[in-house]
């Protein structure tokens, strides 16, 4: 990039506020734009495609490859650096309809980033140089703080993850938490799809629930610093945000993290799918070493300063 030169970066759409982090960490010779979808149905579509269009930059940074990466290509966007986060490439590219905007995009932006390494197997049949970007952790938001205490000696779990058992496994946590129930004290928050149907679940196995009201991303902290372990997902292996929060809030995290994919050979803990697994981590491990093993992993590859300089490359090799 030219010296003195200030880039111009539009953000289109999020994932997890990942977009959000990267934009607040790029260096200062850099000119941010966020498009967001809102909430209303004219924001979600026509609104948006307005946002898109008229928005100028030297690059177009889009999260999801679905229309709204489709659309910055048709209106002309240049180059597009497109960010895929799991559904796209795991569901949605072999749908009849949807899945020919995802191949298009893959094969038709400047530059793909994926935001786990189990999608760029995927990502690289139609693009070759696709890349795995590992997500940022807004560390200023997400720090460590001491543990509270235990309250009638039980050990507090915190269900971190949508209540999700096709995408998460929720109710796998809840069967394994079943098996120590005398132990722990179990808290979920009320939202996810199986939400209802995790609480019959709990019920069925006189697990008792402390339902916790969903809340704003930045507040989530608080559920973690309240917690003396945090249960995420059990179902693809990679490691999803509330992990990676949960971790940058000094936590240890019991999840599934596939001892298949070398981006993860360093992180402490892999292939936790069952509930015998799950239920003996949570009651037998040291759990001390198992938060600082995962700490230095999220260190090594996730603060948002070092991926925010490799994003800021990519943009700059993108634009000369």
């Amino acid at each position: 990039m030219k010296e003195g030169w200030i880039l111009k970066v539009v953000m289109i759409n999020d994932c997890s506020h990942v977009g959000e982090t990267i934009l607040k960490y790029l260096p200062e010779d850099f000119e941010k734009t966020h498009i967001k979808r809102g909430r209303g149905s004219w924001n979600k579509t026509f609104g948006l495609a307005y946002n898109i269009l008229k928005a100028q930059g030297a690059i177009y940074h889009v999260h999801y490859l679905l229309q709204d990466c489709y659309l910055a290509m048709r209106f002309g966007k240049h180059p597009v650096v497109g960010h895929a986060h799991g559904s796209d490439l795991r569901e949605t590219i072999d749908h009849k309809v949807w899945g020919r905007i995802v191949r298009h995009n893959l094969k038709n932006c400047h530059k793909i980033l994926v935001s786990t390494p189990d999608l760029l197997d995927k990502a690289r049949k139609f693009s070759e140089g696709a890349e795995y970007l590992p997500n940022p952790v807004d560390t200023s938001v997400f720090y460590p703080k001491s543990l509270p205490k235990k309250s009638n000696a039980r050990l507090r779990v915190l269900i971190g993850s949508s209540n999700d058992w096709k995408f998460k496994g929720t109710d796998v946590a809840i069967h394994a938490l079943s098996r120590v129930k005398e132990r722990v004290e179990t808290h979920v928050i009320r939202y996810g799809p199986d939400f209802e149907k995790t609480i019959n679940l709990a019920n069925s196995l006189k697990l008792p629930l402390i339902v916790l009201p969903k809340v704003p991303h930045k507040k989530i902290r608080e559920y973690y610093w309240g917690a003396h372990v945090i249960i995420d997902q059990f179902k693809f292996g990679v490691l999803g945000m509330v992990s990676l929060e949960a971790i940058a809030c000094g936590r240890p995290v019991i999840t599934c993290v596939s001892s298949a994919l070398p981006d993860y050979e360093d992180f402490p803990l892999h292939d936790i799918n069952t509930e015998e697994k799950i239920a003996s981590l949570v009651m037998n491990a040291d759990l001390p070493k198992l938060k600082e093993g995962e700490y230095s992993y999220l260190c090594k590859h996730h603060l948002p300063d070092r991926i925010s300089d490799i994003v800021s490359q990519t943009y700059s090799s993108a634009v000369t």
